[in-house]
């Protein structure tokens, strides 16, 4: 994440395959006559007179409503200066692709030439109702503070100056859980801050809110300390002037608890770092180069608490973090401004979620291997997942609590679902199953717990309540990881090849001789294969020890299958167990099968497929909609792939016919419900949305769901095991920590439909 940039690699990004960064894609159909006739004119008369008659239609039938403008004039960019308008373009395009990638809100980005106060302000209140908030950026001060200003007072929609507020909302968060880490008050700090431009002052004034007094603050700006005496400050600066004997930098820092740089990089010496108070907060967040480097200040004091700018080091503070989220909340409530509830209640939140638990994805995206509030970690990460269902509401809150919102919320937790959907993510039902889960945990056995990844998914699963862990494996090397990963909890831990569970184990092998002595076993090899941890864990929840079990992440999958056949069994009336895959699609879930088990399943073991993949989309409270998909629609082919899949529907129709199941249909017809009601009018699928897919082979089912995976980037749950007498699930050699807890959350799920 802190590799160079290099030249050649920027401007190729910006080229290829087509100039710029952002794009405007239609929302409406558009491919015949009457849709071109609709979304123009004639038709868009209509939404036009309802507008003319009640002007707060437009929310509804245009784009206002989640449409934000980033406007500049270019002469503060980022640390280019002021480099214009039209070179300002490509940070204001990137601005935007933040916004939507973060949190779902299309932007305009506008370039005004105009330097002069009155003449940007016109031209933005002139373009203001096309927007539903304005952002404005890269504004030099003091301007930015005169035209925001202004604006605010002028427009009923949200305007925020992203470079004074935005660093100021982070920043805040980050101070807050400083101060709690470094056991300091707020209201007995001394603070330092360095550079006296919009962002400084305005977080300036926000830390005034956490509670850090007037009379312990001291600003510097390029000519030293803000003093009383001086006659060349602004009225901006004129706030933050003190009359203390402090007149450089190096006069200012010495015994302060905090020190925040928003100005110039290396201006900070560690003779002037060794000078501040014990356990010193250091925010240097100068771009690119802080105002002492991290390397340079973690190496002068161990003591220090340190954030910075950039994403290579930890504690970033990033404005990513705040505007995309904020504006988020304002536009769900109208909100006709960003007050300073608002932007204090997005303050707590971020500081709040960085006391939960991380999220594996995170772990994985930074390269961590357990992140936890601390030092290192005072501010969440950029890619946290949770930020769009956390600080939204609370922007959302408080705009309602402050009267400044004229559509309130009324259903949180359905605002809450709405505001992960917007994100892409297709996993409303493994959140589902995972609620689900969470609601009545059960004991789950992990056979391979001395391997970090599947610790590390029963740490979350542990964490979260999810299910209640037993670990298998050697002892204290479970333990010596546990430690590593900062594991703290009463869990159970068995080592199958102990002395302790000679008992038990002893025990185990009698009751699996006894099953199997006439077909050549001895008692000696039984009591040998229940040293194996799969077969013991087997035992375990055949002698219901345990609810569930999950295995499989050392070993390959048709070499762990096997055991867990012969020793769990098969549910009665089951000839041959199968494997669906759970794909979370853009357009929903989607299941498939057989993936994982049978090679080339017959038309009786297809119709038995179908009915245990029917019978696994119930439990997870979906109505299914099979689809037996072949190469060819209802009898077009008569090779003896395609017979079978016909004859297993058949079979279906006439034995199970509450099983909503049709076919054979090839893929695009299976799915796509226009083209199947047009070309198969008969068809028992029509105006029913396909869900489910049964597949003729193995191969055809474990490329198409690898395919899905890979090139639509559709999570992957599975293979879900249907058919075993027990909850028993196996996951893919070295799966991620995720596919790991999302298979337990199915063990979990499975385990209580069991109970009758």
């Amino acid at each position: 994440m802190g590799s160079k940039i290099k030249k050649s690699d920027a401007l190729a990004y910006h080229q290829f395959p087509k100039p710029g960064k952002i794009q405007v894609v239609p929302t409406k159909k558009h491919s015949s006559q009457r849709d071109l006739s609709l979304a123009y004119s004639p038709g868009v008369a209509e939404p036009c007179l309802e507008i003319e008659k009640d002007e707060l239609q437009v929310y509804n039938y245009t784009s206002k409503g989640n449409l934000v403008a980033v406007i500049s004039n270019g002469t503060a960019v980022l640390g280019l200066g002021d480099i214009g308008p039209l070179a300002s373009k490509p940070v204001m395009e990137g601005k935007a692709l933040l916004f939507k990638i973060f949190a779902d809100i299309d932007v305009f980005d506008i370039e005004v030439d105009a330097k002069d106060v009155d003449k940007f302000v016109e031209t933005v209140k002139a373009i203001a109702p096309t927007f539903g908030g304005i952002n404005l950026e890269d504004i030099k001060a003091p301007e930015a503070f005169e035209i925001e200003k202004r604006l605010k007072e002028d427009l009923d929609i949200p305007v925020m100056h992203d470079d004074q507020h935005g660093t100021a909302i982070i920043s805040a968060a980050a101070l807050k859980n400083a101060l709690e880490i470094a056991g300091k008050k707020a209201s007995e700090v001394n603070v330092l801050i360095n550079g006296a431009g919009a962002a400084a002052i305005s977080c300036t004034l926000l830390y005034k809110k956490l509670g850090i007094l007037a009379e312990n603050i001291v600003m510097c700006d390029s000519k030293g300390v803000l003093r009383t005496d001086r006659t060349d400050l602004n009225e901006q600066k004129r706030e933050f002037a003190t009359d203390k004997d402090l007149y450089s930098l190096e006069d200012a820092i010495k015994n302060a608890d905090v020190f925040i740089g928003l100005s110039i990089g290396n201006i900070v010496s560690p003779e002037m770092l060794l000078s501040m108070a014990d356990n010193p907060i250091v925010f240097a967040l100068a771009n690119p180069d802080p105002e002492i480097s991290y390397e340079v200040a973690v190496a002068t004091r161990d003591d220090i608490i340190m954030a910075t700018g950039r994403s290579d080091h930890p504690n970033q503070v990033n404005n990513v973090l705040g505007f995309p989220f904020i504006f988020r909340g304002a536009l769900d409530v109208r909100a006709t401004k960003i007050n300073e509830e608002m932007k204090m209640a997005a303050v707590h939140a971020l500081a709040d979620l960085t006391k939960e638990s991380v999220p594996e994805q995170v772990n994985i995206t930074y390269h961590k291997k357990n992140i936890t509030f601390g030092k290192d970690y005072i501010i969440p990460k950029p890619f946290d997942m949770r930020l769009i269902s956390e600080i939204p509401p609370a922007v959302a809150k408080a705009a309602m609590e402050s009267g400044v919102a004229q559509q309130p919320i009324k259903d949180w937790d359905a605002y809450r679902e709405d505001l992960i959907e917007r994100l892409g993510t297709g996993n409303k039902l493994m959140r589902l199953i995972t609620n689900r889960a969470k609601s009545e945990p059960k004991t789950v056995i992990f056979a391979e717990a001395d391997q970090l990844s599947v610790l590390k998914a029963a740490q979350i699963i542990y964490d979260e309540g999810i299910g209640i862990p037993i670990l298998l494996g050697d002892q204290s090397a479970i333990e010596s990881l546990m430690k590593e990963i900062q594991f703290e909890a009463d869990i159970t831990i068995i080592d199958p090849k102990s002395k302790a569970e000679e008992k038990r184990r002893n025990t185990f092998a009698e009751i699996y001789w006894k099953k199997n002595q006439r077909k050549g076993m001895t008692l000696l090899e039984a009591q040998k294969w229940m040293r194996e941890r799969n077969y013991f864990a087997a035992m375990m929840v055949n002698e219901n020890q345990a609810d569930a079990l999950v295995t499989g992440y050392t070993r390959s999958y048709p070499t762990v299958a096997k055991p867990m056949i012969e020793l769990i069994g098969k549910i009665k009336g089951i000839r041959k167990i199968a494997a669906t895959n759970l794909m979370l699609t853009e357009k929903g879930p989607l299941f498939l099968s057989d993936t994982a088990m049978n090679i080339n399943p017959n038309a009786k073991e297809l119709s038995e497929i179908a009915r245990m993949t029917h019978k696994t989309m119930k439990m997870f409270g979906l109505v299914p909609n099979l689809a037996m998909v072949s190469f060819s629609n209802f009898g077009s082919s008569k090779s003896e792939s395609a017979k079978k899949m016909s004859e297993a529907v058949s079979y279906l129709h006439k034995y199970f016919p509450k099983i909503n199941i049709d076919g054979e249909l090839q893929a695009d017809f299976a799915l796509n419900g226009e083209m199947r009601k047009e070309k198969f009018p008969f068809s028992k699928l029509n105006g029913k949305k396909v869900n489910g897919l049964i597949y003729p082979n193995l191969e055809s089912a474990n490329i198409s769901y690898k395919l899905l995976k890979e090139i639509h980037s559709a999570d992957s749950i599975g293979p879900i095991i249907m058919g075993l007498q027990k909850p028993v699930h196996l996951i893919q050699l070295g799966a991620s920590v995720d596919e790991i807890v999302n298979i337990v959350c199915i063990a979990v799920v499975d385990a209580q439909s069991r109970i009758k």
